[in-house]
């Protein structure tokens, strides 16, 4: 095979490269006669359609088919013979006007010497679910099943008020005639929190005008980064009704018997599940923390963290769009993910290579284990499994999330540790 490397960076390399002509047109002659036996062609007798046919009908399919699979093999293999460690996906161009002459521009993972993590110092957090954690649970239940009710008292902290708004900003009115009406639960958040605060006290009927600085992130633009008077009028205040913890409550969640017993087992494990999981999440960011400051002068791959930091704020721009913002990011504005983006690409590419260098292998037992466990949380835990087999993309997923788990749990097993209980409510919050 023809292949010369050059570097064209510190960390990017430039390959340049050759496909084998007659292995090209080898497979592409082997896939045209095995569809001239298979294929079935209207006015043709099955095997019978003619090579000149098959060529017209299928040949630029099959051609790139062929070069797309030969091309990343070749590849594959040019990087294995030079002994290349790459980091993020390369990018392959043809040279001239032909299919055989290609150049690969890519990063490499950078040299992280000698990774000797027995004197990072990890903590190990620990905490176990208690029967005041499930008492808490099925009080957070017991609250999202809440109804209300209309009082004549005034509005207090958990009440639901229903209310009528118009805001005046400078010149502009919202809205620019009549009123706005909605509801609010006070507490939560759904309104600006100098208005639900202005609430609190309020009575059916009572009007109140108070005066608001909105920060410049607000979600109305009209009034995002402007003073505004805000006139309020209640409409009606209701309070929550919490349901008793009795058989039909028991069975809304699934629980066909309506035991308390029951109810209260499944309240657990559900909690373990959930505690198990943050435990986890706990030891990778410590231990991913005690990597970065022991690597931080390492150069990373310039454009791996670019394609990082924007993935980051494509997620956030997602979030926000979910969530039923108009988020329009500037140009650039990923720079600000920057820093996240290489700290996260260092922890990468060295749980990579420790894996590498150490040998550690998937376990298929973990993914299978780790694959139930997620779909024990939906109410067709199978469908799920059935999903995840039939989608590479998300089994690929799930297999670098466990192999990074076990990486994670490899190293923290080497290191210096020392363990720290928490409550599981402090466990769980991340």
């Amino acid at each position: 095979m023809n292949v010369s490397v050059e570097s064209t960076g510190s960390l990017e390399r430039r390959m340049s490269f050759s496909l084998p002509a007659e292995r090209l047109d080898s497979h592409i002659g082997g896939r045209l006669r095995e569809l001239s036996r298979t294929v079935r062609i209207k006015g043709f007798r099955p095997g019978k359609v003619p090579p000149k046919v098959i060529e017209q009908r299928f040949g630029k399919q099959v051609r790139a088919e062929a070069l797309d699979g030969l091309l990343r093999e070749t590849f594959d293999s040019a990087v294995r013979e030079q002994a290349l460690q790459l980091a993020g996906t390369p990018r392959l161009e043809p040279v001239g006007e032909g299919e055989l002459e290609w150049v690969a521009t890519f990063e490499v993972v950078p040299d992280f010497g000698d990774i000797d993590v027995s004197g990072l110092s990890v903590v190990r957090h620990t905490a176990e679910v208690t029967d005041a954690d499930v008492d808490q649970m099925i009080e957070n239940l017991r609250l999202q099943r809440r109804a209300f009710q209309p009082v004549e008292r005034a509005a207090a902290e958990g009440d639901r008020v229903t209310l009528e708004t118009w805001s005046q900003a400078g010149e502009a009115r919202l809205p620019a005639e009549g009123i706005e009406t909605g509801a609010t639960l006070i507490g939560s958040g759904v309104m600006f929190a100098g208005i639900e605060q202005a609430l609190v006290g309020m009575t059916k009927g009572e009007e109140k005008e108070i005066t608001v600085d909105f920060p410049a992130t607000w979600r109305v633009p009209q009034l995002a980064g402007q003073r505004a008077q805000v006139h309020l009028k209640v409409t009606e205040v209701s309070e929550p009704v919490l349901p008793p913890v009795d058989k039909d409550f028991i069975k809304s969640f699934g629980v066909k018997t309506g035991d308390e017993g029951q109810f209260r087992a499944d309240i657990r494990i559900n909690l373990e599940r959930e505690l198990k999981g943050a435990l986890a999440n706990r030891l990778r960011r410590e231990v991913g923390e005690q990597l970065i400051a022991a690597y931080a002068s390492v150069e990373m791959p310039e454009r791996l963290v670019e394609n990082e930091a924007r993935a980051m704020l494509a997620q956030q721009v997602d979030q926000a769009r979910r969530q039923g913002q108009d988020v329009q990011p500037p140009e650039g504005a990923h720079q600000a993910f920057m820093d996240a983006a290489r700290k996260r690409v260092l922890v990468g590419l060295l749980v990579g290579e420790v894996a590498r260098r150490n040998q550690l292998r998937l376990d298929p037992k973990r993914v299978q284990d780790t694959l139930r466990l997620i779909a024990s949380t939906y109410e067709e835990p199978e469908q799920v499994i059935e999903l995840y087999r039939n989608d590479p993309q998300m089994m690929s997923g799930l297999q670098s999330r466990v192999m990074e788990e076990q990486v994670i749990d490899w190293i923290a097993e080497r290191a210096q540790h020392q363990e720290q209980a928490l409550s599981f409510q402090d466990a769980i919050r991340q």
